[in-house]
């Protein structure tokens, strides 16, 4: 069966039915691949009809890239998502417009989907995966990462803390090597991600399009037959590469964020400890602190629960410091509207961050009845 489903209104996800597998790549390379929500909105709704479509057996998705890679059959391999759209978040905030508040709804509702999918769903995370790609790519059965792979949860560099789940699947890290990412915003390259629990396989990146084809034209005896074929094809094994971690639990392990970087900065002989303390101190520190207590929280909670934690989160982001006062719309103007890459956090050190400012942030707006995730 050869059925091209692309979605009314839009070109940013085109989507196609080969076979038994339903193909998805996102269509915005320009930016990126950067999610809207329309995109959520399409996402969501193609993967809803897929999973209730007897026809379709598994997903795959990939993104484009807008410039291609020499040598490479297939141009649209060699860039995954960047993220959510943060350009429209710094002008929603600005102009209270709700539909901030909704694209953070469905966003979250959509990686819940994903993470929770009943079918094989197969995420080619070639090229940039981060932020928003990584809530679209953590949840799903295979996660392939390849040579060009460059993952990271970097919200805190603007503001904001690693959402989309983050919380749930970078607590599940090895050590403390969860916190580590999620205070620095780290980027990680494929064996790195392999060896964090963030890949499941990793493949050349010029393998991908013959691969991407090969799915389209396989004829599974049903379910198990999709599963038989991933695991002969997919998963190699379960050894992961060994990587010292160490160094993260040393210091990522310590309480509190200041203790954190006192010791970063007190090791003076050690090169990575004293870049990484010059990376955190440029972080906004209220939401180091803030993402700190997250990532802690989450270790025990449930992934709908901790998209529901996440929910309330990032609406105090956007609405305790209302406009501009916010963080996460300092953050993003410094970044990516201005570019002066001088943001003025608030406070501005690391040390005058008080605990009832942390705390704040995990205290919903919303009782358990009225939460827009209550019945995730």
């Amino acid at each position: 069966m050869n059925q091209t489903t692309n979605m009314p209104g839009t070109s940013d996800i085109l989507s196609e039915v080969r076979g038994q597998v339903g193909f998805i790549t996102l269509n915005r390379p320009k930016a990126l691949n950067a999610m809207s929500l329309q995109m959520v909105r399409d996402l969501t709704a193609v993967l809803t009809a897929w999973r209730d479509d007897a026809g379709v057996l598994a997903v795959a998705i990939r993104g484009s890239n807008k410039a291609g890679r020499p040598g490479t059959p297939e141009s649209l391999f060699g860039g995954f998502c960047a993220g959510g759209d943060i350009r429209f978040f710094h002008q929603a905030a600005l102009n209270a417009d709700s539909a901030l508040d909704t694209f953070f709804t469905e966003e979250y509702r959509l990686n819940h989907l994903i993470h929770n999918y009943p079918k094989p769903y197969i995420a080619f995370m070639d090229g940039v995966v981060m932020g928003g790609g990584m809530g679209i790519s953590q949840g799903a059965q295979v996660r392939i990462v390849t040579e060009y792979t460059k993952m990271a949860m970097p919200e805190t560099s603007i503001g904001l803390f690693p959402d989309v789940g983050g919380g749930y699947f970078l607590s599940r890290c090895p050590g403390s090597v969860g916190e580590y990412l999620a205070l620095t915003g780290a980027v990680i390259d494929a064996d790195e991600a392999l060896a964090y629990g963030l890949a499941d396989i990793k493949l050349p990146a010029a393998s991908l399009p013959a691969l991407w084809q090969q799915l389209g034209q396989q004829d599974f005896a049903g379910a198990s037959g999709v599963d038989q074929w991933i695991a002969t094809h997919l998963i190699v094994s379960d050894a992961r590469p060994e990587m010292a971690d160490s160094q993260f639990d040393q210091y990522f392990s310590l309480a509190r964020v200041k203790h954190i970087v006192d010791a970063l900065e007190a090791a003076k002989d050690d090169e990575w400890a004293q870049k990484t303390a010059a990376v955190l101190r440029k972080r906004s520190p209220l939401m180091l602190h803030v993402t700190l207590e997250q990532i802690r929280r989450a270790k025990s909670m449930s992934l709908a629960d901790d998209l529901r934690m996440e929910r309330s989160m990032v609406q105090h982001c956007f609405y305790l410091r209302p406009g501009a006062a916010s963080e996460t719309v300092e953050g993003i103007r410094a970044l990516a509207i201005d570019k002066d890459y001088t943001p003025q956090w608030q406070p501005s050190r690391i040390e005058d961050v008080k605990p009832q400012m942390v705390q704040a942030f995990f205290a919903s707006p919303w009782t358990a009845e009225m939460h827009p995730l209550r019945d995730l």
